[in-house]
């Protein structure tokens, strides 16, 4: 009986190894870039600033925010967040005014947000809930829009009226 043609079926094909090999290294090759991507996506490092809110009764508010200037910074804002600092927040800037709209989408905490004029008056405050998809929309046209944990501005006295010191 002859069985080489048995044991040629059972031998390795010429490059296969290569090709298996090519193939792994491709898949792994993409999924870091893809990693990479995702983690730098959420390793956004924002440009940190003091400012201060000035109460209409005179009272001056420090506050520390981060700056979202760009498209990537604002869709970034403060998604994956598990905790934001009272006296922390993300101060949103818009190149012209316009009416603006925000969502909880991927946000993990409870945020109030302000919408604020060029001129820095603050003109409506809204409280919004983690992972909410619903937009809110400012009810004029804004220039900025200032996100803190949750009853901040109701906390430190900050109202609709009051300015937020934006001179750059």
């Amino acid at each position: 009986m002859n069985f080489s043609g048995l044991f040629r079926r059972f031998q390795t094909v010429p490059g296969a190894h290569r090709r298996k090999r090519l193939g792994i290294g491709f898949v792994c090759g993409l999924w870091f870039v893809l990693a990479g991507v995702n983690c730098m996506a959420r390793g956004l490092t924002f440009e940190t600033r003091e400012l201060t809110i000035e109460t209409t009764q005179g009272e001056v508010i420090p506050i520390s925010v981060e700056i979202a200037r760009t498209d990537q910074e604002r869709s970034q804002g403060l998604m994956n967040r598990k905790s934001l600092a009272d006296g922390k927040g993300m101060l949103f800037i818009f190149e012209k005014d316009q009416i603006l709209s925000f969502w909880m989408k991927n946000t993990l905490i409870p945020l109030s947000i302000a919408f604020i004029s060029s001129e820095g008056k603050i003109l409506e405050i809204h409280d919004m809930e983690p992972g909410d998809m619903k937009a809110l929309h400012s009810s004029r046209s804004a220039r900025y829009a200032l996100e803190t944990p949750q009853s901040w501005f109701s906390r430190t006295g900050v109202a609709a009226g009051d300015i937020l010191q934006v001179a750059w």
